[in-house]
């Protein structure tokens, strides 16, 4: 493996790369050639993310893997899943795409994940973690009479593992036995000398042709026999304990082999050919390092997960926080001021802005992993003993543990405060991680109470008023920086459900303003001399001030940077209808309609969500 220092800032030279457009063209290759791709695709790829910004580290990881994937399996009629798709960079260069790869996260762009739209080789859409080992035993068992030749693979990083929607998908795997192959990439693991020289020359052994002969004549000869058979059985399940972790898949019926060093191609080129042939589920374990190839990210692969762009890196950094900071320095402050403050994050630390507070209180953070569904239930439990959970989760990810939030938090009406991160259109990222439907499904929630501040100051306000309320309480902010305001270092509160009049004219029409968008509200508001109302909370609404300003208009305008279906606006319907408010609306929101992969700015754009945009819409009701 070619080891680089930096990212280049050149274009290489990628001679063989270039002579490649699709997996087809690199079945013929020796080896040796094989091995000189790898690095020519390391290389590239480096500097394609350098030029676009994007996700590095995993890639980086498993690039021969990737190859020797493609090399072997006949893709796209073969069917390859990769799950979550950070590490799936090296899979678009080798499927017809590097010549966009710096359009990558980029509006009309690559997708910064595999998408079905996209291309025939990116079997299954993804964004969110371990759905791969599903989405490939259905397309199995939907094949299997139709292609039965068709091989299907699903691929899996040791993250996403810790859901628990990929072990029912293993269980369910084991019970069926699909002739399928799951590759865990292990990129958290080292293996010691002397146990990895072993545990690969038995994966090896395992991984044979010969092996499975042996093995099943051996249980044809034995089976007639079932005390030989069964100690036989017993036998080769302790010996691979011995030498491998894979006894638990063992039991739930897959073939384990493995762990096996991820950048070798010959050992995973041998192994998987063999594998191909197998009948049966097939569990190959690969170790890989995360960012493998570049120095820097080897280091700090937290760090190089993702980055921006090469330039962008080498500026000076803002000064201004990001919500994310706000959220951290607050957890802080009010775990100094409270010692029954307990943070909680699935397997978000550094996104959520826990570093700072993990550091300072080790025994009160707990990170449970990419295990949305436990973190929930896991602080509906700790309030139950009079502790004060504090849940940091993206927006776009508590949509995976609903049930437990309206049955385990809700309906006990537990003290449990929710930090929603990456609210409303989050940019690069796209459809998959963008926070659009908190305000609707959190609403219709009994006992539940939704904060949306509209700047920094608020937020730490809210995130107050929300922990020291006695329930369940959300408080739902964007990505990234807001209008800079000054935040007030007090543990201050807002009153629950009360609005601010930021200016009254007296008009015949009001905005109300649902969160991050202040600014442009107050720029129309300000050019029309209309009244703006930022409300602060969807629920409860501030009834009485409603009432005060609706009764006496004509028209409310309501802006939100979430779904128009279900969200704060429909919740101003739904009341004026109630209290017989006879009053015209316009809802400004995210249609209904998924907004593709762009900046922010610009999927605020396409949403209608500028201040130009509003003003044009406003002044045809004038």
């Amino acid at each position: 493996m070619k080891i680089f220092k930096e990212i280049p800032t050149q274009k290489p030279i990628t001679p063989l790369l270039d002579s490649v457009n699709l997996p087809s063209d690199i079945r013929s290759f020796s080896l040796v050639e094989l091995q000189n791709l790898a690095n020519e695709i390391r290389e590239f790829l480096l500097y394609s993310v350098g030029q676009s910004g994007g996700h590095l580290g995993g890639g980086l990881g498993v690039i021969e893997l990737t190859i020797i994937l493609h090399y072997i399996f006949n893709t796209p009629f073969d069917n390859l899943v990769w799950d979550v798709g950070h590490q799936a960079y090296p899979h678009k260069i080798l499927t017809g795409r590097k010549n966009k790869m710096q359009t990558i996260r980029k509006k009309g762009g690559l997708a910064p994940f595999p998408s079905r739209k996209e291309s025939e080789f990116d079997a299954f859409g993804v964004g969110h973690s371990s759905t791969s080992i599903s989405a490939m035993l259905g397309m199995a068992i939907a094949s299997k009479e139709s292609n039965p030749e068709k091989k299907h693979i699903a691929v899996i990083g040791d993250g996403a593992m810790t859901a628990g929607m990929a072990f029912e998908a293993l269980s369910h795997t084991g019970h069926l036995k699909p002739n399928v192959l799951i590759i865990l990439n292990d990129n958290d693991m080292s293996i010691s000398e002397n146990i990895g020289g072993l545990s690969n020359y038995f994966s090896r052994i395992w991984a044979s042709k010969t092996y499975k002969g042996i093995k099943k004549s051996g249980s044809s000869f034995l089976k007639p026999l079932p005390q030989a058979y069964h100690l036989a059985r017993k036998v080769e399940t302790q010996m691979k304990a011995m030498v491998a972790p894979g006894t638990i898949f063992e039991e739930l019926g897959l073939n384990y082999i493995g762990p096996i060093d991820g950048h070798n191609l010959k050992e995973l080129k041998d192994v998987i050919s063999n594998l191909r042939e197998f009948e049966g589920p097939q569990f190959l374990h690969v170790i890989t390092k995360k960012g493998a190839g570049l120095d820097p990210a080897e280091a700090d692969r937290i760090g190089f997960h993702a980055i921006g762009k090469i330039q962008s890196i080498k500026n000076k950094k803002s000064k201004q926080q990001k919500y994310q900071d706000v959220f951290g320095d607050w957890i802080v402050d009010m775990a100094n001021s409270d010692k029954n403050l307990i943070g909680i994050t699935p397997a978000m630390r550094e996104g959520s802005g826990l570093v700072k507070f993990s550091e300072k209180f080790p025994d009160r953070y707990y990170d449970v992993a990419i295990a949305e569904q436990h973190a929930v239930t896991f602080a509906a439990g700790i309030a139950t003993e009079n502790k004060k959970p504090v849940v940091a989760i993206y927006s776009t990810f508590l949509q995976r543990a609903y049930d437990q939030l309206i049955h385990d938090v809700a309906v006990q009406d537990l003290d449990v405060t929710f930090a929603l991160d990456r609210s409303g259109l989050v940019g690069e990222d796209g459809p998959t991680h963008s926070g659009n439907y908190d305000i609707a499904f959190l609403r219709c929630i009994p006992n539940m109470v939704i904060c949306t501040p509209s700047d920094e100051n608020e937020t730490r306000k809210l995130l107050s008023t929300a922990y020291f309320y006695n329930g369940p309480a959300t408080v739902r902010y964007p990505r990234g920086t807001g209008p800079n305001k000054t935040i007030e270092k007090e543990l201050n509160t807002f009153e629950i459900g009360k609005a601010n009049v930021v200016t009254d004219y007296g008009s015949k029409i009001v905005i109300l303003n649902f969160g991050a968008l202040l600014e442009e509200a107050c720029s129309v508001a300000k050019d029309l001399q209309i009244t703006l109302i930022d409300m602060r909370f969807v629920k409860p609404l501030d009834e009485e001030l409603l009432k005060k300003y609706l009764t006496k208009a004509d028209v409310f305008v309501s802006i939100e940077d979430g779904s128009i279906m279900g969200g704060a606006g429909s919740a101003v319907q739904e009341f004026c209808s109630r209290e017989n408010i006879e009053i015209k609306s316009v809802l400004f929101g995210i249609p209904d309609t998924f907004i593709e992969h762009a900046s922010r700015k610009e999927m605020l754009e396409e949403a209608g969500l500028t201040s130009k945009k509003i003003k044009s819409k406003i002044e045809d009701l004038l």
